[in-house]
């Protein structure tokens, strides 16, 4: 039995779920999100409350079934709170600033890198914090990804796009070689 998938997902006050097979649409205040399911799982919507069903006890279904009611739980969520996850820039000269729709990023290379901002998401950026805001869980996850990939941090002196609160591992760097 999947731990995850026999847990009821609670619908907060101002949450719409439907289920138009084989799509389950969840409206909130923040926006609205659709998924649609494989026919190896079942919903069952009340009004306080949305169970994910297996249709058949096969491998697949079973493997489904938390699947599915984790991603139609992140779109809950999504729709009611949002999402976020903060970047921090370490470096000297690293800084980030918001233009329009694009994120303008100066990391050190001999060009500013443009950065397009994707339908769905926000970005905030002061001198060197990033946060990236959205109500889909895997779009706000791809994009910050996305931005830390410009520059990962280096295990050297430490520089780069790191996730706040990420632990960098420190090399110590060249030894010095004893006399011979």
């Amino acid at each position: 039995m999947s731990k995850i998938g026999k847990k009821p997902i609670s619908i907060p006050s101002g949450v719409e779920v439907k289920w138009e097979k084989p799509v389950v649409k969840v409206k909130g205040p923040k926006g609205e999100l659709s998924l649609e399911l494989r026919d190896e799982v079942d919903l069952e919507i009340s009004d306080s409350e949305v169970r994910v069903k297996k249709v058949a006890d096969t491998k697949l279904a079973r493997s489904l079934w938390g699947t599915y009611r984790s991603l139609i739980n992140n779109m809950i969520i999504g729709v009611s709170q949002g999402f976020e996850k903060k970047l921090e820039l370490v470096g000297v000269g690293y800084r980030a600033e918001v233009k329009g729709n694009t994120l303008v990023l100066q990391l050190g290379y001999s060009h500013p890198i443009e950065y397009p901002i994707p339908e769905g998401i926000e970005i905030k950026a002061e001198r060197t914090s990033i946060t990236v805001r959205g109500i889909d869980k895997q779009k706000v996850g791809q994009v910050a990804a996305e931005i830390r990939a410009f520059r990962p941090p280096e295990p050297y002196k430490g520089k780069g796009i790191r996730y706040e609160g990420e632990q960098v591992r420190r090399k110590a760097g060249k030894a010095a070689v004893g006399a011979r």
